[in-house]
């Protein structure tokens, strides 16, 4: 029996454990002269979550550009045993800097939303507006099966030197019992990758682990963000309820809730077009040209 599987690469000593990592990341560059649109995916994302939305941003929107990034713990990014939202804030604020961005439109998806809305409340000189999809300030450990998900990860085992196809069905089915929704599966599956000839999850999934509550739970904050802000919840998710709606409005007095009918919680997958013409609607008028330019 192979063992469980583990992370692809080594964490970040504990010294440096308070500290921002770099993200790995993506800039697309957009034509227009709007602030630079910021993509922050779910748990268990990555960046390519966000290609196809970040592509018909940057081609309909009139943003100056888009960016997609992988979070500590996920994807390309370095692994750290940190994973809460004050860290993960850190790093996008030092990406920020790296970037040259001294303002954008911050948007994030689920665990990237409550990232997305601890940088706002943090630094809202930062944030021009932002826009939380499907996920609340608020607890959503009720609504989350992702705690038996990831154990059901950690319990997969996969011969040494399997052909990737075939350590991929292996893995599929050692998941089905948890996860029964085939795309979801999937989804998850997109974290395995071979080492040297050894199949691993690139996602840390002792940090995720250790960290989970933090990751269910927001931080406190008393002072609200004072900028628009879209709340983006798809109508058959519970992610958003309108027991909510007060800490929303506590923390993000300027904020507008919808819903997009038929959307679940991956609502930029499952109502695409719709997804877009929400975002596109909120964003802000283009920033003048010039002289006698709109």
């Amino acid at each position: 029996m192979a063992p469980p599987l583990t992370r692809p690469r080594p964490t970040l000593p504990h010294p440096f454990a308070r500290r921002a990592v770099p993200l790995a990341h993506e800039v697309l560059e957009g034509s227009g002269a709007r602030p630079p649109l910021v993509l922050l995916h779910g748990l268990f994302g990555s960046h390519s979550n966000f290609q196809s939305v970040a592509k018909a941003v940057a081609r309909r929107s009139g943003s100056s550009k888009v960016v997609t990034l992988d979070a500590r713990n996920h994807g390309s990014s370095p692994h750290s045993p940190l994973m809460t939202y004050e860290a993960m804030s850190l790093d996008v604020q030092h990406l920020l800097a790296r970037l040259g961005i001294t303002k954008c439109i911050l948007l994030g998806h689920s665990m990237g939303g409550k990232t997305a809305m601890t940088l706002a409340l943090q630094r809202p000189d930062l944030v021009e507006r932002l826009i939380s999809v499907d996920v609340s300030p608020s607890s959503t450990a009720a609504v989350s099966e992702f705690s038996a998900y990831i154990s059901a990860m950690k319990s997969v085992n996969i011969p040494y030197g399997l052909p990737r196809s075939a350590a991929r069905q292996l893995a599929d089915d050692q998941l089905r019992p948890v996860v029964q929704m085939a795309q979801l599966r999937q989804f998850l599956l997109t974290n395995l990758v071979e080492v040297e000839g050894r199949y691993v999850w690139r996602v840390n999934l002792e940090a995720i682990s250790h960290h989970f509550s933090d990751i269910m739970d927001f931080p406190v904050f008393h002072k609200p963000y004072p900028g628009p802000t879209l709340f983006l919840g798809g109508s058959n998710s519970p992610y958003i309820s309108p027991k909510d709606y007060p800490e929303i409005q506590r923390l993000f007095p300027k904020a507008d809730i919808q819903f997009i009918e038929g959307a679940g919680h991956i609502v930029h997958q499952d109502k695409f077009e719709e997804f877009i013409t929400a975002i596109l609607n909120f964003l802000p008028a283009p920033q003048s040209q010039g002289p006698g330019l709109p």
